[in-house]
């Protein structure tokens, strides 16, 4: 009890700090307590480690890419059904929710930048079986692998991201990583109408030999080094981020006293995901990546070129525009981000979506559906969930939510060539009722997260306050 009490106390003091930090930082005078970043400056190894990082969702979307522009090669070479061709453009996901699973805890226990690394080996050799394989197995297997890279580092990437950079620009950097998702899809789809998918394969490798080497150059995350209790490391990665002149002071005494505080309230584990103080931060992030793969994104993705042959379109000029629309309006979403905030932009997307859904049953315009989604829903849902959580619950809430990501995706990119021979307008249709639903949950649920520390958002989320 004594505890207990103890603990409450440290609660409610923590909370008068952080209400008087709200009050400081909406004036001008900055020598105030409050919550605050070392600088309002991005440095350039801050600038390094996010592009590094984001070559792993250039591994990401050129995962996701690939299995429409190489449908129909893959098909005549190796003689695959529909089925069997469903089977492989859905075991991606089966492999991803694999990777999901162990994703919090591989990141908790060999630090993100070795959970980026581990995550990439297996793709690697998931490509080269896909490049070497001579039926349908070989191809499997190296989807199947290729899927539990892409799993962690679906996980691992925002959260890398969202750990290192300051408050003022997470979220456009954060947001770098559905850009590159978009355009190693773009590149692949690009690619794939051009080359065999043997070549589509190797050339896949690139972006990860090319993340492997980028990480022997780039800092661990601070937070996860004081979770740890290296605190020396702590200190020195984060003097690197902010820069060598930069005051840390506050901010280290910030994320610590944060950290410390958690470790009284509870500790990491599946169970205590079930918590009350941690259920709206669980709902929030489960039913928005629920929305996002229910609203057909991987559906799309993966079988674009069917879909536009269906509509009547030539295949590779509607892979092309595809491509180039998803790339502009992601580019869109990261310049408006940290300037609209992340629910204007989830509601913008999803009611845009949800109308290029209906507009596509009648008429395939797919680049309504597409330009809609990748403006916010295709990666705000994957910022939130880097945001959300406090460190001692986000390997297991981050591997929680990814896997629902995961098994969505996969019940989507397994069902969306039956739905499409049944009625390709239906289909369509049935992801606008659902985008109609999210816009309600959007409406009803979603915070706005821009502007604020990690360690803000996750007290507000959890009411354990600092």
């Amino acid at each position: 009890m004594e505890e207990e009490e103890e603990a409450i106390t440290r609660s409610l003091l923590l909370k008068q700090k952080l209400d008087s930090n709200h009050q400081w930082s909406s004036t001008s005078d900055h020598g105030g307590m409050q919550l605050s970043e070392s600088s309002s400056t991005t440095t350039s190894i801050v600038v390094l480690s996010t592009l590094v990082a984001v070559c792993g969702s250039i591994t990401f979307g050129s995962a996701v890419g690939y299995s429409s522009p190489s449908e129909s090669g893959i098909e005549d070479e190796l003689g695959l059904t529909l089925a069997e061709y469903s089977i492989f453009g859905s075991i991606l996901t089966i492999g991803g929710m694999l990777g999901a699973i162990f994703s919090g805890k591989i990141a908790d226990f060999i630090g993100r930048k070795g959970a980026m690394g581990v995550s990439e080996i297996f793709c690697i050799l998931g490509w080269l079986a896909i490049v070497f394989s001579t039926d349908v197995w070989w191809l499997d297997l190296g989807r199947f692998l290729v899927g539990c890279g892409i799993g962690v580092l679906s996980y691992v990437v925002p959260v890398y991201i969202s750990e290192i950079t300051s408050k003022n620009v997470r979220g456009t950097f954060t947001s770098l990583s559905e850009l590159m998702i978009g355009c190693g899809k773009a590149l692949t789809f690009l690619i794939g109408s051009l080359v065999n998918w043997r070549t589509v394969a190797l050339i896949a490798i690139i972006p990860c030999l090319v993340h492997l080497l980028g990480l022997l150059f780039i800092p661990e995350s601070p937070r996860w080094l004081a979770k740890c209790g290296r605190l020396k490391e702590f200190e020195a990665m984060l003097q690197i981020l902010r820069g060598e002149n930069a005051d840390i002071s506050q901010e280290a005494a910030d994320i610590i006293e944060y950290i410390e505080n958690l470790r009284w309230i509870s500790e990491d584990g599946a169970l205590h995901l079930f918590q009350g103080k941690y259920a709206y931060s669980v709902m929030v992030a489960v039913g928005l990546m629920a929305f996002q793969e229910f609203g057909g994104l991987n559906g799309f993705s993966f079988y674009t070129s069917s879909i536009f042959e269906l509509a009547g379109f030539s295949s590779m000029i509607g892979i092309i525009a595809a491509a180039v629309v998803q790339i502009l309006m992601t580019t869109l979403g990261v310049l408006l981000i940290d300037k609209c905030g992340r629910r204007p932009l989830l509601m913008i997307s999803t009611a845009g979506t949800c109308l290029g859904c209906v507009l596509t049953g009648f008429s395939f315009f797919l680049q309504v559906y597409l330009g809609s989604f990748e403006l916010g829903m295709g990666g705000i849902p994957w910022i939130i969930m880097s945001e959300i959580f406090p460190i001692n619950i986000k390997s297991s809430a981050g591997s929680l939510v990814t896997l629902v990501n995961w098994m969505c995706s996969w019940v989507v990119s397994y069902a969306f060539n039956y739905l499409f021979e049944w009625s390709s307008a239906g289909t369509f249709f049935i992801f606008a009722v659902i985008c109609g639903m999210g816009i309600i949950f959007i409406n009803k649920l979603i915070p706005e997260t821009k502007g604020r520390t990690l360690e803000e958002i996750q007290a507000s989320f959890t009411h354990i306050q600092q």
